[in-house]
């Protein structure tokens, strides 16, 4: 199993909508709006790495308001 946590960027007063659309989708544990440069954070996962950059591309960035992502991996030390 491979996670991630997505930090998303959203255009003016698209977070909320943002955010519930993402918590919806398959793959997402969670979605919460935060504040800072990013407006929302999800942890996501998948079965693999190609399976992970599949969810995110074409399942989170096609959510309308999404600006920019940033995908951070989880790894295990």
């Amino acid at each position: 199993m491979v996670q991630a946590y997505i930090l998303i960027q959203t255009e003016v007063g698209k977070s909320a909508s943002v955010t519930e659309a993402i918590a919806a989708l398959a793959g997402v544990s969670t979605a919460e709006d935060v504040t800072g440069p990013y407006d929302c954070i999800a942890r996501i996962e998948a079965e693999s790495v190609d399976d992970l950059g599949k969810l995110v591309i074409a399942k989170i960035q096609e959510v309308p308001g999404i600006t920019r992502t940033l995908t951070c991996t989880v790894v295990h030390v």
